[in-house]
């Protein structure tokens, strides 16, 4: 899960088996009665509606983790962490970095740093479309080591300037979280 609609869905699938639960959070669920395979299937089927699966591989729960706590980081958060990410992931979800890339790379068949970036790029679209900061403050913001970087980055990715980018009214589209990396 990985936006607001997502946890919707899966409150309105709980809610309509009458289950009780603690929390929805993007990608987790705490339902507090121990569910039977007839309610798990239940379950996979009312998700399935909105396109959405349920886990219980614990290797696809981590890769979901690691994509939910970068998601959150860089598009949700106001200040995306000084720390190292591998030190940021590790910390978060207590597991060693090196197992963690090493299995988001085989599963996903992309590095977990090509995904930060992709989601860092992404932002960068929105603040620059935004228009409220300079390319300086959003550098700063996403913690970014110079402007230099980011539009170094940016162009590697996109293939456009920043400058460029945001002259570009056919580029201006937005590519949805649910869809990048993938």
């Amino acid at each position: 899960m990985v936006s607001a609609r997502c946890k919707m869905a899966v409150r309105a699938v709980l809610e309509n088996m009458n289950l009780t639960f603690r929390s929805i959070e993007l990608g987790e669920v705490d339902v507090k009665e121990e569910l039977d395979k007839e309610q798990l299937l239940t379950i996979k089927k009312g998700l399935m509606v909105s396109s959405l699966l349920l886990m219980d591989d614990k290797k696809a729960m981590l890769i979901e983790k690691i994509k939910i706590i970068i998601i959150e980081m860089i598009h949700y958060s106001d200040e995306v962490p000084i720390v190292n990410f591998s030190e940021y992931l590790s910390t978060k979800i207590d597991h060693d970095y090196t197992y963690m890339a090493s299995l988001f790379s085989e599963v996903t068949g992309t590095t977990i740093e090509h995904f930060i970036i992709a989601h860092k790029i992404e932002k960068v679209k929105e603040l620059l479309l935004y228009d409220e900061l300079n390319l300086t403050e959003i550098s700063y913001k996403l913690n970014y080591s110079s402007v230099a970087h980011l539009s170094n980055q940016f162009k590697k990715v996109t293939g456009l300037t920043p400058t460029y980018f945001k002259k570009l009214k056919e580029f201006k589209k937005r590519i949805h979280l649910e869809d990048i990396g993938d």
